[in-house]
């Protein structure tokens, strides 16, 4: 098997702010082409995790690793690798988005705007208003734009949909994915697991300023373990079903209904047992990141050990 060539590497990755609040001991591995995102919710860690990477903050303890550089001691050297959308967008004191590509490209010594130009054709940008009167949605566009346009190898991304319509965020989203495409190492950030699913090779859960889990979205899309809502006619079947050994992960008596769990290699057997019952219906629960970590964080309130 062809060894993965590791990009970003985080280890025992650390900032205490103190009253639970910060990083603590992250360790995780984003390689070359892939895709990875991370999902947790306001003041998780997500942001001082990506600043970490940017080395725009010394940890505590640890370090992170770009292209074998350390992130706080290389940082000036790395940004020539590295693309990064900011959760907080400031732009330079410049009159006009078209003024600001123009800064782009001469620092980045660009000398052909075409991919520009598409970028800000396919996110219905106007270029033309002014960088400080712009919307929140502006200021998104405008930004990732500007990321883009580099055609740099690596992609950091930290809420990068935020304040962009349904529509635009399907057509980031197909941005995300070209990207990809073209080989480029994507790390991303967001709140929304629907849109980290839809890109991402691996999706890792932070919480309180630690990594609970990494998912393998392949993995979890192809599990050999699968969840049927079924709802009995009888209340007398509802409760003779539960008696057997069928793994069962809900069950709601006020409608005689079961979820119940099973590997792929037992289906027939349930489907066999099944005929001798009187169904309403029977249906598959599809399986999804936001089910896969919720189910993680209810077994951890339940004084389950963490993972990382």
């Amino acid at each position: 098997m062809e060894e993965k060539e590791e990009v970003i590497v985080a280890t025992d990755l650390t900032k205490d702010y103190k009253n639970n609040r910060g990083i603590f001991d992250l360790n995780f591995t984003v390689y070359k082409g892939e895709t990875f995102g991370f999902v947790g919710t306001n003041g998780s860690g997500k942001t001082t995790t990506i600043r970490h990477i940017m080395g725009f903050i010394k940890p505590q303890k640890g370090d992170v690793k770009v292209l074998g550089m350390d992130s706080w001691k290389e940082s000036c050297e790395i940004k020539k690798y590295v693309s990064y959308v900011p959760g907080e967008i400031a732009f330079p004191d410049l009159t006009t988005g078209i003024a600001f590509f123009k800064a782009q490209a001469e620092l980045l010594k660009l000398k052909n705007m075409d991919y520009c130009n598409e970028l800000i054709k396919r996110l219905q940008l106007d270029p033309s208003a002014n960088l400080k009167k712009m919307s929140k949605g502006m200021k998104q566009k405008t930004a990732i734009v500007a990321a883009l346009m580099a055609e740099k190898d690596i992609l950091i991304l930290d809420e990068p949909t935020t304040g962009l319509d349904p529509l635009m965020r399907e057509t980031f989203l197909e941005l995300i994915k070209e990207e990809k495409a073209k080989g480029k190492t994507i790390l991303m950030s967001s709140q929304m697991f629907d849109e980290l699913e839809a890109v991402c090779d691996r999706v890792a859960l932070i919480f309180d300023g630690k990594i609970i889990d990494i998912a393998d979205i392949n993995a979890l899309k192809n599990s050999d373990t699968k969840a049927y809502k079924i709802e009995f006619i009888s209340k007398e079947d509802y409760l003779k079903f539960k008696k057997l050994k069928f793994k069962i992960i809900r069950d709601q008596e006020k409608y005689s209904q079961v979820t119940i769990q099973i590997e792929d290699k037992n289906i027939n057997r349930l489907f066999k047992v099944l005929k001798n019952y009187e169904l309403k219906f029977i249906s598959e629960v599809k399986f999804n990141l936001e089910k896969h970590f919720k189910e993680i964080l209810a077994e951890k309130s339940k004084g389950g050990n963490d993972v990382q």
